[in-house]
């Protein structure tokens, strides 16, 4: 089974579950009527005319092919007494190359010979004749009624495709493709089509979306410690609004060290200080200092700093980009001049590159410039975090110090001799506790070992009988023997 195949069936799977699910929930904001009637199209009649063209009569491989289908809501409003009329029609279809599916699924050998299959052949995407013919066919001649229809492509659609789109009465065309991260894009593909009309084509929960903006800001975690995130350019580059990634800002910042700053509709995130060393106790010294003399408020400072560091990186970022454009700028110029052999032209080009360069510069000195003010700001926050760990650990002063070491000291020589009288008095009480009797007895018994300890020859003595006893049995060897 084609690897392709096999993902642009789960794909169809995961869009129409998810978009039956979206258009269920908006049915009574966004749709007219009192009901609403699901029904279902496909193409598998044709997939089964394909299969049987290459031979292929497999119902697992049928299975397992998407089948482009379409889940279609159609809304219902009385009219008159006991009549009823189509309102309005949604359609969520699924639309795939698939022909190219079949021919990767081969064709079974026959006699003796069997087709190759190119696994590395891509699925092309879905171009404006076609898109525009699917969707003919799905509205059936011209709408009486308003249509709302998101068509999916798991291999996208061409540029011409999303360009122009389809321009037909009464229907309002979104194209969707999926993401390789795992996101969706949509595209307003007519002019009735609304971005609220967008998102209901838009199967990834929202939940999810904000999974994916914690996954994108955890991985960009870097950033923040010098500067910060915008929620336009994150949004840019998940594909999803910056109202939403501004959400999830806010998701981050209820708990934690960041922080979220304003400007306009935009959004910035950035690190302040923690929550923890916000909320320490504060003596009534410490809230009346702070009142009045605005000293040892090194929370707000932190904040504020690392709010105003946040703005400044985002600034040189955005300097370093309009100076890799005007680089960009540069290299074409450049390419021109080499190119041309009028004199005229290369020193109107000539001209051109001077004032980008000298542009370059003056971009080059404001981000060096930035980029200092960076550091000081920097520098300026380390400072500040030293001193608030300092102050929230509330170590204790040097007399407490002293005098908590001297009593220590003082306990240890206490423990130390009443653990040497103790030692003392157990051995007295050992003693004393046997009595007369008890100890004549006691000597009684080691009486027996003491004797026969004195019986025993001592290693003297018995050296001393062995050297007598050795010219004693020299002698006797020499006596000769009687007859």
């Amino acid at each position: 089974m084609n690897s392709h195949a096999t993902r642009a069936a789960d794909i169809e799977a995961s869009f129409l579950a998810g978009a039956e699910h979206n258009l269920n929930e908006a049915k009574e904001r966004r749709f007219r009527g009192t009901k609403w009637l699901w029904s279902g199209t496909s193409q598998e009649d044709r997939l089964r005319d394909l299969m049987a063209a290459h031979g292929r009569y497999d119902r697992e491989l049928l299975r397992s092919l998407p089948k482009n289908a379409a889940r279609i809501m159609t809304c219902i409003e009385p009219c008159w007494l006991l009549w009823e009329r189509p309102a309005g029609v949604a359609i969520a279809a699924f639309l795939s190359p698939i022909e190219f599916y079949v021919g990767q699924a081969g064709t079974p050998a026959a006699a003796g010979k069997t087709t190759a299959v190119d696994e590395t052949a891509q699925p092309p995407p879905i171009g404006l004749a076609e898109l525009r013919t699917f969707i003919r066919q799905l509205v059936g001649g011209d709408a009486k009624v308003p249509y709302l229809v998101g068509v999916c492509s798991p291999t996208g659609f061409t540029d011409e495709a999303k360009r122009l789109g389809v321009d037909l009465a009464n229907v309002a065309v979104v194209l969707v493709e999926p993401r390789a991260d795992g996101g969706w894009t949509t595209t307003c593909a007519s002019p009735k089509a609304q971005p609220a009309d967008a998102r209901l084509f838009d199967p990834e929960a929202v939940s999810r979306k904000l999974t994916r903006v914690r996954e994108e800001v955890n991985l960009r975690r870097a950033d923040l410690l010098t500067g910060g995130l915008r929620a336009s350019a994150v949004g840019e580059r998940l594909g999803l609004s910056a109202g939403l990634v501004t959400r999830a800002f806010e998701h981050l910042a209820a708990d934690g060290e960041l922080r979220v700053s304003r400007e306009g509709d935009d959004a910035l995130l950035f690190l302040g200080a923690p929550a923890a060393m916000e909320e320490y106790d504060m003596s009534m010294v410490e809230w009346i200092r702070q009142l009045f003399g605005r000293e040892g408020d090194e929370t707000r400072k932190i904040n504020a700093l690392a709010e105003r560091r946040a703005k400044l990186a985002s600034r040189r970022d955005r300097l370093y980009e309009d100076a890799a454009r005007l680089e960009g700028r540069e290299a074409e110029l450049m390419a021109q001049g080499r190119q041309t052999s009028s004199a005229g032209a290369k020193r109107r080009i000539a001209t051109q590159i001077k004032q980008l360069r000298d542009d370059m510069e003056r971009m080059q000195a404001a981000a060096r410039m930035v980029g200092q003010q960076i550091d000081v700001i920097s520098t300026h926050i380390h400072s500040l975090t030293l001193i608030q760990q300092g102050q929230a650990a509330k170590l204790p002063s040097s007399e407490e110090i002293t005098q908590d070491a001297v009593r220590a000291e003082e306990m240890l020589e206490q423990l130390s001799g009443q653990a040497e009288l103790a030692s003392s008095l157990g051995g007295a009480v050992q003693e004393s506790s046997l009595s007369d009797d008890e100890l004549a007895i006691l000597r009684e018994l080691e009486g027996p070992a003491a004797d026969r300890e004195a019986d025993k020859p001592q290693p003297q003595d018995r050296l001393a009988a062995d050297d007598q006893a050795a010219p004693r049995r020299q002698r006797e060897g020499r006596e000769p023997q009687a007859g």
